[in-house]
């Protein structure tokens, strides 16, 4: 790790308690990691997959619970792809890991129109290969390294282009019911993974495959969250705190809420009340400031939002 000024050192000690401080709370409130599992951390070779194994090697020292780890890299076999970094890596910081090689580049250059989006059909073909490997290991949990603005950019993503109100869970089990999935960092913002992945100076590696998807509409979703972000400090705090606090009658999913069965005196639950002839009230919801904004890190202006928030 690069060396630091005493000022820099304890702003990055906050910063490093702070994202611990996040997952240790995604792991709580999710019971994500239980006595005696064996975690698979999904390693790619990103800032966020390096952050996540990072912070879970260091809870595992410190968690009143025990649990493995095993990192796994999935070595898809793209042109110029450095094979020796993570294993180099994974051996310094001494951690169990497995490299898997599977040519899916050849599949998806195959399979896809020049041009057109790869993820996709990548994303399918990792999955597979990642449950396949999961059980071969015999892991309980499969950990993945999605954080906070991913999950805000599903959202949107699905909302703007796919009609539908779903996001990407913190936990969730797989189709065939045989693997638990895990976001640790589901908690933590991606502009703090960036500068601690930086500091860290984790050996980082750029996925060419997609180097063809400048335009692709995840993008322009993370621009647009991006600009609130730098425009309105505490929005996406907001925002994410409205994916935890669903009120499900006043959506307009009947799959979800018995509307056919709404009469006088039906005695079924509404989750805010009588709000029929009201103006909608919007109250300023109550940011976790312990979570977020404990450090100089913080700017000022972010400082006084949050303030001004919690003052309603």
């Amino acid at each position: 790790m690069q060396t630091l000024t005493a000022k820099n050192q304890y702003n990055f000690n906050k910063l490093q308690k702070r994202i611990r401080r996040c997952v240790g709370k995604a792991i709580e409130d999710f019971n994500m990691i239980e006595d005696g599992d064996k975690v698979m951390v999904c390693l790619s070779g990103g800032k966020d997959s390096y952050t996540m194994l990072d912070i879970l090697m260091f809870l595992r020292q410190r968690a009143p619970i025990n649990f493995d780890i095993i990192a796994v890299n999935l070595d898809q076999k793209q042109p110029g792809f450095p094979e020796d970094v993570l294993p180099k890596y994974l051996d310094s910081i001494d951690v169990e890991y497995k490299i898997i090689e599977e040519d899916t580049y050849s599949i998806v250059k195959e399979k896809v129109p020049e041009g057109k989006t790869t993820c996709s059909l990548c994303s399918r073909l990792r999955r597979g290969i990642l449950y396949r490997t999961a059980k071969d290991l015999g892991v309980t949990k499969i950990a993945l390294g999605h954080h906070r603005d991913d999950i805000l950019e599903t959202l949107f993503l699905n909302m703007f282009y796919g009609g539908k109100l779903k996001g990407m869970p913190p936990k969730l089990i797989s189709d065939n019911q045989e693997h638990i999935v895990i976001r640790p960092l589901a908690y933590c913002r991606e502009k703090d993974i960036s500068k601690y992945a930086a500091i860290k100076e984790f050996p980082i590696i750029p996925c060419n495959l997609c180097g063809s998807q400048e335009n692709l509409q995840r993008k322009v979703i993370k621009e647009m969250l991006q600009g609130w972000d730098k425009k309105h400090p505490g929005r996406l705090e907001t925002m994410f705190n409205a994916v935890q606090n669903v009120s499900r009658s006043h959506l307009a999913d009947p799959s979800l809420y018995d509307f056919k069965g709404l009469r006088s005196n039906s005695q079924l639950e509404i989750e805010e009340g009588d709000i029929a002839f009201d103006k909608p009230s919007i109250e300023a919801p109550q940011i976790d400031t312990e979570l977020y904004a404990d450090d100089e890190q913080i700017a000022d202006e972010d400082k006084i939002a949050i303030q001004f928030i919690n003052a309603g």
